[in-house]
């Protein structure tokens, strides 16, 4: 995760060019990732990435997408 004990940026809060920039290396990063046709997959895999690098993210569409990880084990 980003710099130990820093504060999580909210992905609502970044800038749209900022987004866009996250997006695009997140599909390189899946690119080594075997695919799946899940959403919550979809949607944890993005969660957890995003974690990796300072972003805490949930999805509008889903009820919790942090709750994903949880309700596996994760």
């Amino acid at each position: 995760m980003k710099d130990g004990g820093a504060a999580l940026s909210r992905w609502e809060d970044l800038d749209v060019d900022a987004q866009i920039d996250l997006r695009i290396a997140f599909g390189y990063y899946l690119d080594g990732l075997p695919p799946t046709c899940s959403l919550e997959a979809k949607v944890e895999r993005f969660h957890r990435w995003l974690l990796a690098r300072g972003v805490a993210y949930q999805d509008p569409n889903l009820e919790s997408s942090a709750g994903v990880a949880r309700s596996r084990g994760g």
